[in-house]
């Protein structure tokens, strides 16, 4: 069994693993490259910013020097984008492992993908959505592979409204996020739920990161220009937050370690900050009727089957 406080040292060697990581240019993405890597998998950094992944894949090799780390260009805002990675991943890989569903934007002001899509919900849920979809048949080829989609504390405050998933009638960008993260988290476990009815040994588990610094708050502050937030993310998330490396651990262990069931959540154990541990989803990610219906709707707006009852 691993250590009670679960660290990256706990990780199992991977050589051999085929791991597609989105948004791991920076933040948890990047972080959860370097471990990945770190262990002999062989990483693919999916990220909208070719010059930033290049960048970021120097990073991990200054410190992982035999590091197998390639870049492909994913923009989760375009649903083209994602079939196009897919296929470029399909030809030119054997195999797939691990499928991290972590990049995301957070609390910006109201715009649309290159689809109509509000941009919260089409990067952080139906883009990754279209991806899981159309990389699956790999992922169902590979014996006891895992999706991992990484949701938020902003779950726990989430709602699904079905009349208005765009936010075209009314708009928050706060809720829009929180909407968008217990998205994430039923789509996780309502993939699971499928995988297990179909009997594959494939696995979807969710994580989320506590209260971690990364540039998402930044981010947030200055495209939304609020003045209070540019301020308290400038003077405190250094002092009480976890590092981007801490706030990795629970996507990590939901990937790798070996012990893991599917369906399960990992995230701090004191819920801001912590060791990785198995915690508990909100009730609002329990029924099964909405997460059937959030699947529909996933499936009817992105024209991705997946796993249809």
């Amino acid at each position: 069994m691993p250590s009670r406080s679960w660290t990256a040292a706990d990780i199992p060697d991977l050589t051999g693993r085929t791991a597609v990581v989105t948004g791991a240019n920076s933040g948890l993405g990047l972080e959860t490259t370097r471990e990945l890597a770190r262990k002999g998998a062989h990483v693919v950094m999916a990220c909208r910013n070719e010059g930033k992944a290049k960048h970021a894949r120097a990073e991990v090799r200054r410190d992982v020097p035999d590091a197998a780390v390639d870049v492909e260009v994913l923009d989760l805002a375009s649903l083209d984008s994602v079939r196009d990675f897919a296929e470029r991943f399909g030809s030119g890989y054997g195999r797939l492992d691990l499928l991290y569903c972590n990049a995301g934007v957070m609390a910006i002001p109201r715009s649309e993908t290159d689809d109509g899509f509000e941009t919260q919900f089409g990067v952080n849920v139906l883009g990754h959505f279209a991806l899981a979809g159309r990389l699956l048949d790999a992922l169902l080829a590979t014996d006891n592979s895992r999706v991992v989609w990484l949701s938020s504390l902003a779950a726990w405050s989430g709602s699904i409204s079905f009349d208005d998933l765009q936010g075209r009638e009314s708009y928050g960008r706060w809720s829009a996020y929180n909407q968008s993260k217990l998205a994430d988290l039923m789509l996780a476990l309502e993939m699971n739920r499928r995988l297990q009815n179909a009997g594959s040994t494939t696995l979807s588990l969710s994580a989320h990161p506590g209260l971690s610094n990364t540039n998402l708050q930044q981010t947030s502050a200055e495209e939304s220009d609020s003045v209070l937030e540019k301020a308290l993310y400038g003077l405190g998330m250094d002092r009480v937050a976890m590092t981007a490396a801490e706030g990795a651990l629970p996507q990590l262990r939901a990937g790798t370690d070996p012990f893991a069931r599917g369906g399960a959540l990992f995230g701090p154990r004191h819920k801001m900050w912590g060791r990785p541990v198995e915690v508990n989803p909100p009730g609002g990610a329990l029924s099964l009727g909405t997460r059937a219906r959030l699947w529909a709707e996933c499936e009817r707006l992105t024209s991705v089957p997946m796993l249809s009852d």
